[in-house]
């Protein structure tokens, strides 16, 4: 059941991931898809970005760069240290995954999936992707978080890649969720 129809819980539970070796790592990379591929968003593209986070997040409640006016996402997303990949099947895009880069680690600030393509095996190989380019970048620490407002299957996927927990925080859910 998606969070669009299923009823929000009173504890927002968000738990966070990490990796702090490469050799952790334990890739899920689809073989023999013809028509797939992950293209780097080389120049910010605010709508295309505001495309793939809605597409992406609206099930699951996504609201903050939303929020954000243009001039400052675009600034953002033209940052140094950010880097959004796309999954396309065919010439659609599927999915998105964006890295934060900082001198003592990298975060998988933003990472999923459009609807029509869960449960294809897609969210495995995207994140695979994701943290390839992360060790390939240099990251000496690489880390995400998650919640219970997420897909179901996320938690299950980052410990399938090699992630390991090291912190969950509940608090009441906040407002902007309700």
């Amino acid at each position: 059941m998606s969070a669009t129809t299923s009823t929000i819980p009173d504890v927002l539970v968000t738990t966070y991931l990490q990796m702090t070796d490469e050799n952790q790592f334990r890739p899920a990379f689809l073989e023999g898809c013809s028509g797939l591929s992950v293209e780097t968003m080389e120049e910010p593209d605010v709508a295309f970005y505001r495309f793939l986070y809605s597409s992406v997040g609206e099930q699951w409640k996504w609201r903050d760069r939303l929020l954000l006016a243009e001039p400052e996402l675009e600034a953002l997303l033209a940052a140094p240290d950010i880097s959004v990949h796309v999954l396309y099947v065919g010439d659609v895009p599927a999915g998105y995954v964006e890295l934060a880069q900082s001198d003592d680690s990298t975060e998988i600030a933003y990472f999923g999936l459009c609807p029509d393509y869960m449960g294809k095996g897609l969210g495995k190989h995207l994140l695979s992707y994701g943290i390839t380019q992360a060790w390939n970048n240099g990251a000496k620490r690489l880390w995400v978080h998650t919640c219970n407002l997420d897909s179901p299957y996320a938690l299950d996927n980052y410990i399938k890649r090699g992630f390991s927990v090291y912190k969950v925080d509940e608090q009441p859910m906040p407002e902007r969720y309700l």
